[in-house]
């Protein structure tokens, strides 16, 4: 396989110091963002609700573009713009721009930052050359980029104030997440499951850039940061160096596990919370056994790395179910009892609700009808198999140690989710959820490992489920009982990130680029707007000079939209994505635009 076929697959015045009015260090977690939008999920609770509501479900149809703005690039633009103060941070794809705008100066041009980085790290880049954004703390603005240096920039001057390399991408490791900062620490973790690179995540002090601590996700426990007899999954002490257990010789030191999706933290236990990825390879006959601790929820002490709980969601992957996707804290009552609960929608297509504290798995259910590759997850205590997926051998792409060339599985190896990430109202209870509606077929082969080049081993097709038509759904959803409340079907899938609203809106975009506001409470579409490209960013809302805004970055590509994004024909490139979405180009083109939307002045 090459590394062309993964591709498919995958300075200005400075700014003065009374610019920036917030605090210098995120010292807690906000229970919601405010005015300002400071972090990557607007809180560090990764609900991506704001308190602001100015607009209204009563007036969210009087909705119109307020400004705009050119990254430059024209690649899948994910994540989301930061606001601080008065400033708005603004990043792009490869090259992993910054941009400084002022918000006092119609968005002026503050500072701009372009790394120069070697070209050679794109076609290790899976899927696109996205970037998931910025985080800000300590009076810098973080940046992970493509090569994985980990980068600290002046938030006044744009200067940089410290790098570190974090990986090597001659190995295949990239840098795609967006950071997190908590207190004196700056979190990232790692790109490259599908070049056999052994995931990790990180913490690195904002002053300086030393390295705190390392835990991986694959390995003995030196390693890991596990504690054996204290660490639990489900409740259990874990057993000594149980990830090294449950692999084959030493293939988990070419495993995967990779940490590219969000994280978040809560104060009143220290803990930050994050998923695992995919186990390498594709081919799961490859590596015997649960493969642990790939596709894994994780917590960990924040000042430490040690782990307190963790939960194997699929247990020796098969279909490529990454476990990146965000963890949502929140507090709600489970049968008359309050909870302090974790929820996270997995890329294998079940809704997963948990106690933050003990890791104790309360609820686990379908997020989308049509999945199929699992009957149930074993939610009774006693059983052996707690906690683990009822495995449909109709889909399975391995039978009795042999490959096996399924159809019809659902979801695809994109998952009823990837990593646009889901919002939680207080106000409703509900959460929002943008979902892929999406199938394969799954034909294993046999791959070898060479450092730095695929290691994958599949090929696949997507289609939405037989009888449908549509390849998305943008749901709500009770964690409380594992339930749609409510669900509005979209042609593709919907690839953006969701954002909720005291005003009871909720906002998201399409592939074919429209931002849309919708009740929170009961699905109906209030407002439309097409951008210039297909949407894949988050949307996310702030307050300047007393009104409110809502922006999106729009820009066409990642997985699903690598066809457009790396000019690819082959139904099969992109790992099956390029056939599955070959109609994106009727309705879309390549772009990367923020646009921001506020209520008419009256």
């Amino acid at each position: 396989m090459s590394r062309t076929f993964l591709t498919g697959l995958l300075t200005s015045a400075a700014l003065l110091s009374s610019v920036l009015t917030a605090p210098s260090v995120l010292a807690q977690t906000p229970a919601a963002a405010g005015k300002e939008w400071a972090t990557p999920a607007g809180s560090l609770n990764g609900q991506r609700f704001s308190t602001l509501n100015q607009i209204t479900a009563q007036n969210a149809s009087r909705l119109q573009v307020a400004w705009t703005f050119s990254t430059g690039v024209l690649r899948g633009h994910e994540g989301a713009p930061l606001v601080v103060g008065d400033v708005m941070f603004v990043h792009a794809p490869f090259p992993n721009t910054v941009f400084a705008l002022d918000l006092n100066n119609d968005g002026k041009i503050l500072w701009k930052y372009e790394p120069k980085q070697d070209p050679n790290v794109i076609p290790v880049m899976c899927c696109d050359t996205v970037n998931r954004g910025l985080a800000y703390g300590d009076g810098k603005i973080f940046l992970h980029q493509a090569d994985t240096t980990l980068v600290a920039l002046d938030a006044k001057t744009g200067n940089v104030a410290w790098s570190v390399k974090t990986d090597d991408p001659s190995k295949g490791a990239t840098g795609t997440d967006a950071p997190l900062v908590v207190k004196d620490k700056v979190y990232v973790g790692v790109s490259g499951g599908e070049f056999g690179v052994r995931g990790w995540f990180g913490a690195y002090n904002t002053a300086d850039g030393k390295p705190a601590w390392k835990g991986y996700s694959i390995g003995p426990d030196s390693d890991t940061l596990i504690v054996p007899g204290k660490t639990t999954e489900l409740g259990k002490p874990v057993a000594a160096n149980s990830s090294i257990a449950s692999w084959q010789g030493d293939q988990w030191k070419i495993g995967g596990g990779a940490t590219w999706g969000w994280k978040s933290y809560d104060p009143q236990t220290n803990l930050i919370y994050y998923g695992s990825g995919n186990p390498s390879t594709w081919n799961p006959k490859q590596r015997p056994g649960d493969n642990k601790y790939s596709m894994t929820i994780w917590a960990r002490d924040a000042d430490t790395g040690a782990v307190k709980w963790l939960y194997q969601m699929t247990p020796h992957d098969e279909w490529d179910y990454d476990g990146v996707n965000e963890m949502v804290l929140a507090d709600q009552e489970i049968d008359g009892k309050p909870r302090n609960l974790l929820v996270h929608f997995d890329r294998n297509g079940f809704g997963y609700t948990l106690d933050r504290v003990t890791g104790e798995l309360l609820v686990a259910a379908k997020f989308d009808p049509a999945v199929n590759w699992a009957s149930k997850v074993d939610l009774d205590p006693k059983s052996e198999t707690y906690g683990r997926p009822q495995v449909v051998p109709q889909y399975s792409t391995e039978h009795n140690g042999e490959d096996v060339n399924s159809t019809n599985i659902c979801p695809a190896a994109l998952g009823t989710k990837d990593e646009q990430p889901s919002a939680f109202s207080p106000q409703t209870g509900l959460f929002y959820v943008p979902t892929n509606h999406v199938c394969m077929d799954y034909e294993p082969f046999r791959v070898s490992y060479t450092a730095g080049q695929p290691y994958v081993g599949a090929t696949l097709s997507m289609y939405p489920p037989r009888g449908d038509t549509n390849m998305g759904n943008f749901i709500a959803w009770d964690a409380r009982t594992g339930k749609i409340v409510w669900s509005d079907p979209e042609q593709f899938s919907v690839w953006s990130g969701a954002l909720a609203t005291a005003g009871d809106v909720v906002f998201y975009g399409t592939l074919e680029g429209y931002l849309k506001a919708v009740d929170a409470k009961t699905g109906k579409e209030l407002y439309r707007f097409k951008t210039p490209s297909g949407i894949i960013g988050n949307v996310m809302t702030y307050e300047h000079a007393g009104r409110q805004y809502v922006a999106v970055l729009s820009g066409v590509g990642g997985w699903a939209g690598i066809g457009l994004a790396a000019g690819l024909n082959d139904p099969h490139a992109g790992l099956g994505a390029v056939g599955g979405y070959a109609a994106l180009n009727q309705y879309t083109s390549l772009g990367g635009t923020l646009t921001v939307f506020a209520l008419p002045q009256n």
